[in-house]
Formats: C-alpha cells, structure tokens, sequence
C-alpha cells in the first residue's frame, strides 16, 4: 500500500494480493525444532515497471562449494541469530549489502533438506524497486533479476526425474537471458524449485511444464512431501 502526502493510501492490488497469498502458506515456527542444524534462504520479491521480480545471486568463484552456481542470499544460522529470519536477512546483508530494514518479511515457507540432517528455511520477503545491490566479491559474483512469471512460461526451460526416498522428484533447469544486457544464467536445484512455488502461490496459474507439486492443494503437497523426506531422515 503506497500513501501519498495528504491522501489516502493507495492500494497496490499486485503487491497486496502477492502478500495475502504468500501469508497463507506461512509456517511460522513449526518446523523450527526438527534440526540443530540450520540453513535460511531469502527469496527477495521486488516489484520493476509492473511486474514482480525475483532477486537472485551468482555464487562467487572463490567459493569451494557450488562456484558460479545461481542462488538465493542465504546461508548457515550462526549462534548469534535468534530465528531462522534472522539467518537470512543478516545473510543477505553479508552478500548484497540489503539491509534488514529494507526488507519486509512476508512469511517462512515449509522447509527443506539439503541431506539427511540439515534444515533449509525459506524465507519470503518484498524489498524497494530501487534496491541496488552490492555483491559482496568473496561471496557474489553479481545479482540479477528475473521476472516472477519466467518460472511458469520460460522460454528454456529442462527437467529431469529421479526416485529419492520413494518419491518422484522433478529437477528444474532454466535458462534465463537478461533483456538489459544478453546476460545468460542456469537456475537450477532447490533455488529453481522455490522459484516455481513462490510463482505458483502468487500468480495462481499453471505452469506450462510439469511439476512436483499438487496444483489444487499446493499447501497440503508441500508438507506431505517435507514430512515424507524427515521419516527417511536423521532429523
């Protein structure tokens, strides 16, 4: 909601209703106990010239694990952070120089498992168009955006399938080129698997490629399948 001196708010119907519905998949605390061992996410949600961006990062070539790959900010919960929101936000500040104070948290999505004991919390939050980040080098390569709709309807996208733990699972690939500049990037992984449910819940449309995820009970399908990889899991 936007307000102007001497007016009435003015409703943003676009970011408002993106809120609402990103609320109702909020689980809160609920899964905060599973695992002494933790790791947040951010998924930064920007609205640019009408359209609601994800801010997505290039993992730094120094790094030794997963160099160059595409991420969300985010990273391992250290004694300090009281919450797994905390863990993000002080991790997205580490990266792209976001300052927690710009970022409005919306709500923490049903967990993830990096491997058989380590807990992955994303965390949704909206942040100022004008945002420019500041990739930290040790850590960032650069930072990007991509329109929220390019994770239903890409224009190159892949997928493959595998049994883990009894369960089909679908692996994501797009390809994404940078209008601005021709910049070519491959999201992949959890961070293109959580990029097509933040696009599910918020623009309520079907993909135009297969997914993991019950259409018609996406809140349901998420836990069901989280809770099936914790009953094979050391948690």
């Amino acid at each position: 909601t936007l307000r102007l001196h001497g007016l009435e708010p003015v409703r943003n119907n676009m970011v408002d209703d993106a809120k609402a519905r990103l609320r109702r998949f909020d689980v809160g605390t609920r899964y905060s106990h599973l695992s002494t061992h933790k790791y947040s996410v951010l998924l930064p949600l920007v609205e640019k010239e009408g359209t609601l961006c994800l801010l997505l990062t290039v993992r730094s070539d120094k790094l030794r694990r997963s160099p160059g790959e595409v991420c969300f900010p985010g990273g391992r919960r250290e004694p300090g952070d009281v919450d797994d929101v905390v863990t993000a936000l002080r991790e997205a500040q580490e990266e792209v120089g976001l300052q927690p104070h710009q970022v409005e948290v919306i709500c923490r999505l049903v967990p993830f498992m990096l491997d058989e004991k380590t807990l992955v919390t994303p965390v949704v939050g909206f942040i100022d168009h004008n945002f420019q980040a500041q990739p930290n080098a040790d850590e960032v390569k650069e930072a990007f955006f991509v329109p929220l709709d390019y994770f239903l309807h890409p224009l190159v996208h892949y997928q493959n399938y595998f049994m883990r733990s009894g369960r089909h699972v679908i692996v994501h690939l797009f390809e994404y080129t940078d209008p601005k500049d021709g910049a070519n990037y491959l999201i992949r992984g959890m961070t293109a698997k959580l990029a097509v449910l933040v696009a599910l819940i918020i623009l309520e449309t079907s993909p135009s490629f297969e997914t993991e995820f019950n259409l018609n009970d996406l809140i349901s399908s998420c836990e069901k399948a989280f809770l099936q990889m914790c009953a094979t899991s050391k948690l």
